[in-house]
């Protein structure tokens, strides 16, 4: 008697097989999830580090979306995202593979720093792509540009407000480059749903300079976005939900999970943006506070000396929203005190 093979075995021995996934020392095979660490060894100087990854590797071939949070190390937000979504994402209904950064710069969150590494001194996100005998920074850059960026097809750079910052969700679409990949990275922003998109044409394109971690997937052909989501520091579950919600909607978007994508929601397009920064060190007494809109020369706040004497005032560039500004006292001359946007017109 002849035996017909059932309709889904046959699908399923026409579909190609899934390899496994190595990156660095941790390898997954198909249709499971393995986790460790990259190492960052020592060198004169410092200590080294180590960058925890997850590997979840599909069963079926398809695009590998790297999700990369703690760039910036007081950025709580997306790293406790990228732990709740690890133990929601299943291999076996994975198509293709996901990359878990889970904390790109440890020293930055162990010492509980905003922008810059307690080990150099430098912001991981403006030393791309990094040099393997440089500083800390540089080397860890090196790494991810390597092990993560090099085997990934897509990519996004979760951000939130710095520990100092209070800020409105929004993404960042960069144009510049090919324009191929700046469409596939549109695409990929209006699929993340946070409803804001800054417009951002001025991003380097050498791929040897690529100073920002999103750009230097961009320089190598491989679409890239950076959201924003949180800040200040807190870890609240409304900007955890924003994040796993994107990305659960990106998944489908590159058709690695089953489903109809859902319609883009209502999006505003920020034209022009401009990160306002103080020209001198003192103590910043807010005046705005995130998602409200202010026109040109209107206050942003002002900076006092360490004995309340007011030295600078600082005022809003153009017509715009505020996109973040700075909530604690501490400033220091040149860093930013709010980031100001427009729509497009």
């Amino acid at each position: 008697m002849t035996r017909v093979m059932p309709l889904l075995s046959l699908i399923l021995l026409s579909m190609p097989a899934q390899a496994p996934l190595t990156v660095g020392g941790v390898s997954a095979a198909p249709g499971t999830l393995a986790s460790g660490s990259l190492e960052v060894p020592a060198r004169a100087g410092d200590t080294g580090t180590t960058i925890p990854i997850s590997v979840i590797n599909g069963t079926t071939p398809g695009p590998v979306l790297a999700l990369v949070a703690g760039t910036h190390g007081m950025e709580y937000v997306p790293i406790i995202a990228l732990q709740r979504m690890r133990a929601t994402i299943d291999p076996n209904t994975l198509r293709g593979a996901i990359v878990m950064v889970h904390v790109a710069n440890m020293p930055s969150f162990l010492g509980r720093t905003i922008y810059y590494s307690p080990a150099d001194g430098k912001n991981l996100n403006r030393v791309f792509p990094g040099k393997a005998d440089g500083t800390l920074s540089e080397r860890i850059a090196d790494v991810i540009t390597r092990e993560v960026i090099a085997r990934a097809t897509h990519l996004v750079d979760l951000h939130c407000g710095d520990g100092n910052e209070s800020l409105r969700p929004y993404s960042y679409w960069i144009t510049s480059g090919d324009p191929k990949v700046a469409a596939a990275g549109r695409e990929m922003a209006l699929a993340f749903g946070l409803g804001s998109i800054v417009i951002d044409n001025a991003r380097p394109t050498d791929p040897a300079a690529s100073i920002y971690l999103s750009n230097t997937a961009i320089t190598r052909g491989k679409p890239a976005i950076t959201t924003e989501t949180g800040g200040v520091a807190r870890v609240d579950d409304e900007s955890i939900g924003l994040i796993q919600r994107g990305v659960e909607r990106l998944l489908v978007n590159l058709g690695m999970v089953l489903g109809s994508p859902p319609p883009h929601p209502p999006t505003t397009w920020i034209g022009q943006n401009e990160v306002v920064r103080a020209g001198v060190t003192g103590i910043f007494y807010p005046a705005v506070e995130r998602g409200q809109t202010v026109k040109k020369g209107a206050p942003i706040g002002r900076v006092t000396d360490f004995h309340g004497q007011t030295v600078e005032r600082v005022v809003a560039p153009f017509d715009g929203e505020v996109l973040y500004v700075i909530a604690t006292p501490p400033i220091s001359k040149g860093e930013p005190v709010a980031m100001i946007g427009a729509r497009k017109s």
